[in-house]
């Protein structure tokens, strides 16, 4: 069953940021995830979340989106991404 990585961003630091990126979207490609949508101009519709960025990637399944953020290959970028943004992730099973 797919999943749905959902990934709040607040980066402060864009050009070390960049360099998590360049490293993560091969990674995440590598664990069959593939990048669905992302948006600096979320518009809110309901409540108060007041996000800066959101990112959605797919992946085939739940271990293959855990496999991929919890595998030594991610442990350099995980530090890159929180020296560079604050992040918010969770994970939605499709229907």
């Amino acid at each position: 069953m797919a999943v749905y990585v959902i990934v709040d961003i607040d980066i402060f630091d864009p050009v070390g940021f960049a360099e998590y990126r360049k490293a993560v979207v091969p990674l995440v490609q590598k664990y069959g995830g593939q990048y669905i949508a992302a948006d600096d101009g979320v518009e809110l519709l309901e409540g108060d979340w007041n996000p800066k960025r959101i990112v959605v990637i797919q992946f085939p399944s739940l271990q293959d989106a855990k496999g991929c953020l919890n595998c030594e290959e991610y442990s350099e970028p995980c530090k890159i991404g929180q020296r560079t943004a604050k992040t918010g992730m969770i994970h939605v099973k499709s229907l």
